[in-house]
C-alpha cells in the first residue's frame, strides 16, 4: 500500500526530493573532504638584529606553500629571539626560532636544530692579550646588545672582570667599526654562525683598523669548559684554524671558544601529527633551499636525550626515529568506516533512484487499463464508451511502442494482451446493455 501511495506522488516531487537528497550528500562529502584535506597552518615567530632569521623562515614558508605541504607556516616578525620566545610562552604563536640561551622556554619543544652561534671576541692584532684571562683595562663592545647579554653573564661567572677592569658596553652593528677605530671600545664580542656571510660582516668591523696596518685577532676563551658547566646552554667549541682569514691564518691554530644552538621550537601543546608532517617538510625544504641559504647546511636533528637543553617534540622524535606511520597505518580506521559509509550511501542512492522512477515502470500502463474497467461498467452512454475506447487505444499504442524491438518483455506483452481482451469483452458487454436500455426507453 505504501508503494501505491508513493506512486500517486507527482513525478516532479519525487525527482525534487531525490535531487535535494543527492545535493545534500554531495555537499556533505565535499565539506568532509575539505575539512580533512585542508592544510594545517601554524604561526611561527622569528627575528634577529640582522633580519636573517626572518628571511630564512619566510623562504621556508614559501617553499612549503609551493610544494603543497600539508602543514603551512604563517610568519610573524618578532624582532629578536627573546621576543619570539615570549610570544611562544604566551601561546600567541605555535612555533618560534630561538637561541638556546633565551629564557622562557619551559613549554618549548625542539623541532629542528637550525645552526650554532659561536662566541667571537675580537681585537686588533696589535693587542697583546691572546686569551680572555689576559685582558686588562679593556672595554668590550657587545654587538647585538641585549640578545648577547646572556653570553656576557655566563663569562662573568668564571672570569673576574672587575679585578682586571674589563667592562662591557652595547654597540650597534653599524657603529662597531667606528667605535673600535675611535678607541671607544678595544674589543668586540659577537655571537654568529661560522658561515662566509657572517664572517664577511665580522671582517668589516676591522676595515678602518686595517688602514692603520692592523688586522683582526681572535681572543681565546681558555676556560670555555668551566663556563659551559655553569651555563649549560653553552658548550665548549674549537674554532678551526684560518676561520676568520686564510693567509696569514686567523686564528693561527684551533682556538677554544663557546657556541650556542639556534632551534626551531614548537609549543608542547601543538599536535604531534602536525609536527611530524612539518618536520618531514622541513627536511625536504632544506635540500631545496641549501644553495640560497648555505646556513641550512648546519641544520640537523635536535638531541633526543632525556636531559637535552630543550626536550624534543614527540612529533619530531617520531620522524627522526623512523617511526612515522604510513598513510594506511594512520588512517586505517577512517578508511574502514569510510568504506562502510560509502556502501551505505550507494545503497541509499540506488533506493532513491528507484523511488524517483517509481510509477514509471511497466506496471504503470497496466494499472490504468485495469482502472478503466470500472469506468466501462459505469458508462451510461455510447459517447462515454467511445471516449474510454479512445483512451484504451492510446495506452496500448504507447505500450506497444515502448516494448518494440528485440528487448521486448514477452511476459509484459502477454499481460497486455490479456488486459486488452478483457477490456474488449467488457466494452462489448456494456454496449449491449446501454443499447438495450435506450431501446426499452423508446
Amino acid at each position: 500500500m505504501a508503494g501505491l501511495a508513493i506512486n500517486l506522488w507527482p513525478r516532479w516531487l519525487r525527482i525534487s526530493i531525490v535531487g535535494a537528497a543527492t545535493a545534500a550528500t554531495i555537499g556533505g562529502g565535499w565539506f568532509a573532504y575539505r575539512y580533512f584535506a585542508k592544510p594545517v597552518v601554524l604561526t611561527v615567530a622569528a627575528g634577529s638584529t640582522d633580519g636573517e632569521a626572518l628571511a630564512l623562515i619566510s623562504a621556508i614558508s614559501a617553499r612549503l606553500t609551493a610544494s603543497n605541504s600539508h602543514v603551512r607556516l604563517k610568519v610573524s616578525d618578532a624582532g629578536t629571539s627573546a621576543q619570539a620566545a615570549e610570544l611562544l610562552a604566551a601561546h600567541r604563536v605555535d612555533l618560534a626560532v630561538v637561541r638556546g640561551d633565551t629564557g622562557g622556554l619551559a613549554d618549548a619543544r625542539s623541532v629542528l636544530l637550525l645552526t650554532h652561534g659561536v662566541v667571537l671576541i675580537m681585537t686588533p692584532s696589535v693587542a697583546s692579550a691572546d686569551s680572555l684571562g689576559d685582558l686588562r683595562n679593556t672595554t668590550v663592545g657587545i654587538i647585538g646588545g641585549a640578545i648577547n647579554q646572556p653570553a656576557v653573564e655566563a663569562l662573568k661567572q668564571v672570569y673576574q672582570f672587575d679585578r682586571a677592569r674589563v667592562s662591557f658596553q652595547d654597540v650597534a652593528i653599524n657603529d662597531a667599526s667606528a667605535a673600535l677605530a675611535s678607541g671607544k671600545v678595544h674589543a668586540l664580542l659577537a655571537v654568529v654562525p661560522l658561515t662566509e656571510k657572517y664572517l664577511a660582516k665580522v671582517r668589516q668591523f676591522f676595515q678602518q683598523e686595517r688602514a692603520k696596518g692592523s688586522a683582526p685577532k681572535l681572543i681565546e676563551i681558555e676556560s670555555a669548559g668551566a663556563v659551559a658547566n655553569v651555563a649549560q646552554y653553552y658548550e665548549s667549541y674549537d674554532i678551526p684554524k684560518g676561520t676568520l682569514r686564510g693567509a696569514p691564518p686567523v686564528p693561527s691554530d684551533d682556538l677554544t671558544s663557546l657556541r650556542v644552538s639556534y632551534f626551531l621550537v614548537a609549543n608542547k601543546t601543538v599536535s604531534a601529527d602536525a609536527i611530524t608532517d612539518l618536520t618531514q617538510s622541513l627536511v625536504d625544504a632544506k635540500r631545496d633551499l641549501l644553495s640560497q641559504f648555505p646556513i641550512l647546511g648546519q641544520a640537523a636533528a635536535p638531541s633526543t636525550d632525556a636531559d637535552a637543553l630543550i626536550p624534543i617534540h614527540p612529533g619530531a622524535a617520531t620522524y627522526y626515529n623512523g617511526n612515522q606511520q604510513s598513510f594506511l597505518d594512520r588512517y586505517d580506521d577512517k578508511l574502514y568506516y569510510g568504506s562502510l559509509l560509502l556502501g551505505s550511501l550507494i545503497s541509499i542512492l540506488v533506493a532513491a533512484w528507484r523511488f524517483a522512477r517509481s510509477g514509471t515502470g511497466p506496471e504503470s500502463m497496466l494499472e490504468p487499463l485495469y482502472e478503466l474497467g470500472n469506468e466501462i461498467r459505469n458508462a451510461k452512454s455510447e459517447a462515454e464508451l467511445e471516449d474510454i475506447e479512445k483512451r484504451i487505444d492510446d495506452i496500448l499504442k504507447n505500450e506497444l511502442a515502448r516494448n518494440a524491438g528485440e528487448n521486448a518483455d514477452s511476459a509484459e506483452m502477454a499481460a497486455l494482451g490479456l488486459a486488452a481482451h478483457r477490456l474488449q469483452y467488457l466494452m462489448s458487454h456494456r454496449r449491449m446493455l446501454v443499447r438495450s436500455t435506450v431501446a426499452s426507453r423508446q
